[in-house]
């Protein structure tokens, strides 16, 4: 959004415009003469990190917060678990039968998207990683309500595009891992997660972390397909070998179902808590 407000100095998108009319010599061709903000290869030297850093927290924070984003249901789930109509390519059987977490993943977003729209739109906003699977799912639930939904892509190795229902001014890409989860968790008034993989586990375990050592407020914390979750990983065992309190299995609930889900969320002891606000903002 630009700022209108009248300013007593030449606007920087002016400058930008200007330094594109000058004459062709060797002192403006050459690389130090670009305006620092608008020198991609500047902006990319490895000193600038702690500036990107700082441009990936603040681009999305400031367009969040133009758009009314108060408080956002995250969902994390794996990329590879496809729609049930499409379980027939599924790599293997076990993702075939994931498949449906997907329609749990769209049905809970659904429910939860038209709940917010009551109150207006801004609480309780769908965010996912914005791409395939499950995060898919969670954003097309939202538009099947009618409703807005985040997706917080990454650049990734392997191409990757946004999946076509995160609303468009909502989606949003990044360089840095740490800096996205920041954002995953900045709103977060519930975490939901379903089955996935090497990505799934380190946000939910990064998050659970938080919850744990007092970082983050304690928000509802629900695990989709408890049969997948305790088969993969060994919760009492980390209970009874003592590198968990027995107290730390009750940060998260088991569910199957968006109905189920809805509940535990309703029936949440502390409902109501401070959103789930990284302390030191």
């Amino acid at each position: 959004m630009q700022d209108n407000r009248h300013h007593p100095f030449r606007d920087s998108h002016q400058d930008r415009e200007a330094a594109t009319h000058i004459p062709d010599t060797p002192q403006t061709r050459a690389p130090s003469y670009a305006l620092a903000f608008a020198d991609e290869d500047f902006m990319c030297r490895p000193e600038l990190r702690p500036v990107r850093l700082q441009l990936e927290l603040l681009k999305p924070e400031m367009l969040m917060n133009e758009a009314g984003i108060d408080s956002t249901i995250v969902l994390f789930g794996g990329a590879r678990i496809p729609a049930p109509a499409n379980k027939d390519s599924a790599r293997t059987q076990t993702l075939a039968d994931l498949s449906k977490y997907y329609d749990e993943a769209r049905r809970f977003a659904q429910l939860m998207t038209e709940r917010s729209l009551k109150s207006g739109g801004t609480e309780d906003v769908i965010v996912t990683g914005g791409g395939p699977g499950v995060m898919e799912a969670g954003n097309r639930g939202a538009l099947d309500a009618g409703g807005q939904s985040i997706g917080l892509n990454i650049v990734l190795p392997h191409e990757q595009a946004p999946n076509e229902y995160v609303t468009p001014d909502l989606c949003f890409n990044f360089h840095y891992f740490a800096i996205r989860k920041m954002h995953f968790l900045m709103r977060a008034s519930a975490v939901c997660v379903f089955p996935g993989g090497f990505g799934t586990l380190d946000e939910m375990f990064e998050a659970l972390t938080l919850i744990q050592t007092g970082r983050m407020a304690r928000v509802p914390f629900l695990l989709f397909g408890q049969s997948f979750w305790e088969k993969i990983i060994n919760w009492e065992a980390l209970s009874d070998a003592g590198t968990i309190s027995a107290e730390d299995l009750d940060l998260f609930r088991f569910v199957e179902t968006a109905e189920e889900a809805i509940a535990a969320l309703d029936n949440w002891e502390g409902k109501g808590e401070k959103r789930g606000v990284i302390p030191g903002r």
